[in-house]
């Protein structure tokens, strides 16, 4: 399994306070608030998970409007759930047009930003995380280039030790990860689920779905 390409999961909430509230008793640790995404809409807060992976906890900002584009992800159902993982690629434009080549479609890669709570603002470059390949369960891409990664910031929620995905369309999925050159179980079922396994500061083994 490649785990070291995984470089973060993103778990989506109604609100940051219940997505902080859901993580904090699964996991023993509070996410910390890590800024605001205005063009998207949204706000966060992470959690380290090892060296060069984190957890985001992601959620709409009530006070701010919708994006013309739409929301960077989708929180119509109203629950806390993984709803897909983020591929670390420094070379992002070079990952992206053999994804490409390869029929996968994973966007425009564009600039990102996000301002910290004391105001200054981290940038990122990444594929476009509107576009859910395979129902969220291909990842969008993401370079960090200079900037600090949260991981190496953030405090230590626990330790990311597997990472599994079912889908109907077993595969499709393994295709795009052929694709991608990356190793990570992939599951039939009737429906897709994205489902890590965390091993927490305590040392408990907590699934994450």
């Amino acid at each position: 399994m490649t785990l070291s390409k995984i470089d973060h999961l993103l778990y989506a909430a109604p609100t940051l306070e219940v997505g902080m509230d859901d993580i904090e008793k699964r996991l023993g640790v509070r996410p910390v608030p890590a800024g605001r995404h205005p063009k998207n809409g949204t706000h966060n807060a992470l959690l380290s998970l090892g060296s060069g992976t984190y957890l985001e906890v992601i959620a709409p900002v009530p006070s701010l409007p919708t994006p013309a584009q739409g929301r960077i992800l989708g929180f119509e159902d109203h629950r806390c759930r993984l709803l897909t993982w983020v591929m670390r690629a420094e070379d992002i434009d070079a990952v992206a047009a053999k994804a490409e080549a390869s029929g996968l479609a994973p966007g425009e890669v564009q600039a990102g930003q996000r301002e910290t709570p004391d105001g200054a603002m981290l940038h990122w470059r990444f594929s476009d995380p509107t576009v859910r390949l395979l129902d969220g369960a291909v990842p969008f891409l993401i370079a960090w280039g200079d900037t600090p990664h949260p991981s190496d910031v953030m405090p230590q929620g626990g330790q990311l030790e597997a990472l599994r995905v079912e889908h109907p369309q077993v595969s499709e999925v393994q295709s795009a990860f052929d694709a991608l050159a990356v190793d990570i179980d992939v599951q039939e079922a009737e429906s897709f689920r994205l489902i890590a396994t965390l091993k927490t500061p305590a040392g408990r083994l907590v699934e994450l779905a």
